[in-house]
């Protein structure tokens, strides 16, 4: 029932996704059985090395000389390479096929993940799941949140975001500036909203899906930031780019990880999409992450100097301000309109208070302002205690009040226009 689900899923969409997904996920299935087959034969290497070649290159055509880009390709791609490499290393293949094509085909991590690895999500598919209350309640509350994050925040901001950021040119400095810094708040609610989502439909059904998000804003470095923001893609990267290419590097010392470390993020940046602006968002992020650890002991001493109190604000707001910069080439179309807003970006020229409303009203922008700090409240507080199985431990009148205020919420300050998921474009 799963997989007709999800096969129906995507070939909603368009019949031309779900022959893509399913000719992946056929070859990879076979490949892996031949690659396993062949682990102790002169052939391994050339096996893997085809594989991985073929699998790198219906995706790289997909995604950057098809006119019509299968959606969730980097995401099943990623799994299946994965799937590979750890054969590679000596995990046994899956011998079921149903159980391999639900893994790479399942509707609510299609789109945009999170990045399962086969050795922890194929062994869920063959539990058996009975209907679990619980699960179902915490999946919902989830999903709920995630509305919120999507509708209320991202979809709400999306408007002003794209009055700015698709012509540069036509915005004054000050719209610029807030633009950038609100990007990322946009592009964490819609995305970390989404995998909301999918993590509370996962529940629902009784899969634990890898978790994405783990409070980015909070971090005090760039590296840090990559180890809390997109985490199944950071893991991924890590794990099959970056400690191989490090161990290879070994031999040129620290030299060596920082080129590991450029290699990785700039994979990460091409990954997000074709042209030089998300090449250069992923160097952008590597350079940041290579001067970090150069001056380590620098931070170090810095932070004895002035303590906590001031040194974890500043770093902080240092790591979201070169967090925004480096989105720019993420979200703008070209090159030279991300510099043409680094040049303008501080011109500080108001001519109109009017122009900071970005097309929001007054109600509007308190109502945005309010979602926000109640997302950085609740996760505060969800890092301290699990408010879903708080509010379990509450009598139902409490709970339901909490419910019912906030699907008002989403009802009554959501933008339901037709905004996209915008991860759902890789």
């Amino acid at each position: 029932m799963l997989l007709t689900a999800s096969v129906v899923f995507i070939g909603y969409y368009h019949i031309v996704y779900l022959a893509y997904a399913i000719g992946i996920a056929l070859f990879t299935f076979e490949a892996g059985k031949l690659l396993h087959k062949n682990i102790e034969s002169k052939w391994r290497a050339w096996i893997f090395t085809i594989s991985i070649a073929i699998l790198v290159g219906i995706w790289l055509t997909a995604r950057y000389a098809s006119p019509l880009f299968p959606l969730g390709i980097s995401f099943y791609t990623f799994q299946a390479l994965s799937y590979l490499i750890e054969i590679n290393w000596e995990e046994e293949p899956e011998d079921d096929l149903m159980d391999f094509m639900l893994y790479m085909l399942l509707f609510m991590k299609f789109l945009s993940g999170p990045i399962e690895r086969a050795y922890d999500m194929l062994p869920q598919l063959k539990e058996k799941h009975l209907f679990n209350y619980e699960n179902v309640t915490a999946g919902l509350k989830l999903v709920a949140w995630g509305a919120f994050m999507k509708l209320v925040i991202a979809d709400r901001i999306a408007p002003s975001m794209n009055m700015v950021l698709n012509d540069v040119h036509l915005a004054t400095s000050a719209q610029m500036l807030q633009a950038t810094l609100l990007y990322p708040i946009q592009l964490y609610a819609d995305f970390a909203g989404y995998t909301n989502m999918a993590l509370g439909l996962g529940a629902m059904f009784g899969f634990r899906l890898s978790p994405n998000f783990d409070r980015p804003f909070i971090s005090l470095s760039t590296g840090e930031l990559w180890r809390r923001w997109h985490q199944s893609l950071s893991f991924w990267c890590r794990d099959y780019i970056f400690t191989p290419v490090s161990a290879e590097a070994r031999r040129w010392k620290k030299w060596g990880i920082y080129f590991a470390l450029l290699v990785t993020f700039v994979t990460i940046g091409v990954w997000h999409g074709a042209g030089w602006t998300f090449a250069l968002y992923g160097l952008f992020q590597g350079l940041v992450i290579i001067y970090e650890t150069a001056t380590k002991t620098g931070h170090e001493h810095f932070r004895a100097k002035v303590g906590d109190r001031v040194y974890r604000p500043l770093m902080i707001i240092r790591t979201y301000v070169l967090f925004a910069l480096s989105l720019l080439f993420f979200r703008v179309s070209n090159v030279s309109d991300v510099f043409y807003v680094y040049q303008h970006l501080l011109n500080f020229n108001v001519n109109d208070a009017k122009e900071l409303r970005l097309g929001l009203n007054d109600n509007q922008w308190i109502a945005f302002g309010i979602a926000v700090v109640v997302m950085f409240v609740m996760e505060y507080i969800n890092s301290h205690k699990d408010i879903i199985k708080w509010t379990t431990t509450k009598k139902a009148y409490v709970r339901w009040t909490l419910y019912f205020v906030l699907v008002v919420l989403i009802f009554f300050y959501g933008n339901f226009g037709v905004e996209d998921f915008i991860y759902i474009q890789f």
